[in-house]
């Protein structure tokens, strides 16, 4: 199935949508599926609203962080190449992201600022 459109709510081809489900819409999508040559549409409607407050010390998966590898420890240091990280040479520290460096265990080579 193919999404084609993305409408917001007061978009030309929301009224009808907006009339149904007033401020709960956040919005109307066109899919269409080829191998059954139908056309669906569908709305995302808001069905429960609480109060939220993110977590300041929650560190985004995709955060580059600075681990210190020292020299000799190859096998460290292949892992965290195949993970993606990076030589930062200005710093002499690797950068990796910060998913990736729960799932490789370093956590407690976090280079701290």
């Amino acid at each position: 199935m193919i999404t084609r459109r993305t409408l917001y709510p007061g978009q030309s081809g929301t009224k009808r949508w907006l009339k149904k489900y007033g401020d709960k819409l956040v919005c109307v999508r066109y899919k269409y599926d080829s191998t059954k040559k139908r056309k669906f549409i569908t709305a995302e409607i808001i069905v429960d609203e609480n109060m939220w407050e993110p977590d300041p010390k929650r560190i985004p998966a995709n955060k580059l962080i600075d681990i210190k590898v020292d020299y000799g420890e190859v096998h460290i240091g292949k892992l965290v190449r195949e993970a993606g990280g990076r030589w930062n040479r200005t710093k002499k520290v690797w950068e990796l992201a910060y998913k990736n460096v729960i799932d490789l265990g370093l956590e407690n080579r976090i280079v701290t600022k």
